[in-house]
C-alpha cells in the first residue's frame, strides 16, 4: 500500500498584494462599501481574483500620514464589461479585527454625512 503526502501547495499559497490611493473624498464616497458586514473598499483593477480570496492591502486616505494595511477578503468582482459602465473590479471585505475597524471608522469620519447620499458608487 502506497501512502500519500499532504499536499503542501495550500501552505505555499500567498494572499495577493495591493496599494490604493484615494485622493479624493468623492472618490472615497464612490469606493466605499458600507454594506458589507464590517465595510469594505473597491479596487479597480483587471486583476483576476475569486470571491473569498484573501488579498492584501495598502490603503492611503487622502491627506492622511498613516497608511493603513489591511488583510481582507473579496467579497464582490464587477467584470469587464459589466452594465452601466461600472468600473471592473473588486470589493475587498473588511475584517472583524482592530486593522478593519480602523480604517472603517477612518473612513466613515472622512465622508461623515455624504454616508447618507443616494449618488451612484462603483458598485450599487
Amino acid at each position: 500500500m502506497q501512502e500519500t503526502q499532504p499536499s503542501h501547495d495550500a501552505a505555499l499559497i500567498r494572499p495577493s498584494v495591493m496599494s490604493l490611493t484615494i485622493r479624493e473624498r468623492s472618490a472615497l464616497y464612490a469606493a466605499y462599501m458600507p454594506f458589507l458586514q464590517n465595510g469594505g473598499i473597491f479596487i479597480p483593477g483587471n486583476r483576476p481574483c475569486q470571491l473569498g480570496e484573501e488579498v492584501f492591502l495598502l490603503l492611503s486616505l487622502m491627506q492622511d500620514e498613516a497608511r493603513y494595511p489591511v488583510a481582507g477578503k473579496v467579497a464582490w468582482i464587477t467584470p469587464s464589461g459589466a452594465a452601466n459602465n461600472h468600473t471592473q473590479g473588486i470589493g475587498l471585505q473588511f475584517p472583524a479585527d482592530d486593522a478593519g475597524r480602523r480604517v472603517r471608522q477612518r473612513i466613515e469620519e472622512i465622508l461623515g454625512t455624504a454616508l447618507g447620499s443616494s449618488r451612484p458608487t462603483h458598485t450599487m
